[in-house]
């Protein structure tokens, strides 16, 4: 119990909402004055009800939620409430290979982590400030993303069913700005649908993505700026992002192989590294590149 509410404390001092859950990784049911839609749950103010809605960097209220489930696990609500952006990693449903992928594409810089009671991993992101979902990681089998309306349980809460500790790993202490491809990889693709004559092809908020310029433009200069030595997978991770944006409709194919031709003559890379960092990228998501 001290251990649990010392972890919430140092928590709460990160600026991290934490709430109880039970013994099945399951928030704590809601008291016999919490009936389901009975009222708004981020206003109720009980102590445990309604999950992650009860989540709080108070240390009175920390210690009376340990106090009240001393034999449930610690999680911290992720998303803007928190400032954070998890990438849960889950190897019983291939998160493993998953995540080789991505590291080989250059998408998830070493940051903050855990390491599950599971033998999975949470990778430690700052959330980038705008409208993230928590869901599946599209592609990504055995990847979820937690961020907005999602939590993950914090260390050293034991697993219900390994009874083996959560715990942080020792490599990196601090949480890192997601690289703009790897937010463009959270993105679901967007169904396709053929723009009315006259229409062009590139507008804003094509498929429901927000400033398609702008991501455009941080994909982009993450190729410009990424260090020697990822640059090629980091255009190719870049590529895969511009790729679900031409997708969507939100780009055009030419200008974003132009911006990405560009990006990576500005990193310093061959013609033929280029291509085909960009046909790459464009195929692992079904686009043509030409």
């Amino acid at each position: 119990m001290t251990d649990l509410l010392t972890a919430a404390l140092d928590a709460a001092m990160r600026g991290w909402p934490v709430f109880a859950l039970g013994r099945s990784k399951r928030p704590v049911a809601n008291c016999d004055a919490c009936p389901p839609d009975a009222h708004d749950p981020a206003s109720c103010g009980h102590l445990t009800c309604h999950g992650f809605y009860a989540a709080t960097t108070d240390p009175n209220r920390l210690a009376a939620i340990v106090a009240a489930v001393p034999h449930g696990q610690l999680a911290v609500r992720t998303g803007a409430a928190s400032g954070l952006l998890v990438i849960d990693v889950d190897p019983a449903h291939g998160g493993d290979r998953s995540l080789s992928a991505l590291m080989a594409e250059g998408l998830v810089p070493r940051t903050l982590h855990v390491h599950s009671g599971s033998g999975g991993l949470h990778l430690y992101y700052r959330h980038p400030g705008h409208d993230m979902p928590s869901r599946p990681m599209p592609g990504r089998p055995g990847i979820d993303i937690k961020a907005d309306g999602g939590y993950v349980v914090l260390p050293p809460s034991i697993h219900h069913r390994t009874h083996r500790p959560y715990a942080w790993g020792q490599t990196a202490t601090d949480v890192e700005m997601p690289p703009p491809a790897l937010l463009a990889a959270c993105e679901p693709p967007a169904p396709v649908h053929a723009a009315p004559a006259g229409v062009p092809t590139t507008r804003p908020g094509g498929g429901g993505i927000s400033h398609p310029d702008k991501l455009l433009s941080a994909l982009v200069t993450a190729v410009r700026n990424a260090p020697e030595g990822k640059r090629r997978t980091t255009l190719y991770g870049a590529a895969r992002g511009a790729a679900r944006m031409v997708a969507a409709g939100a780009i055009d194919t030419a200008d974003a192989i132009a911006s990405l031709t560009d990006a990576g003559h500005a990193a310093e890379q061959s013609d033929r590294d280029i291509r085909a960092a960009i046909n790459g990228g464009f195929r692992a998501e079904g686009i043509a590149a030409a």
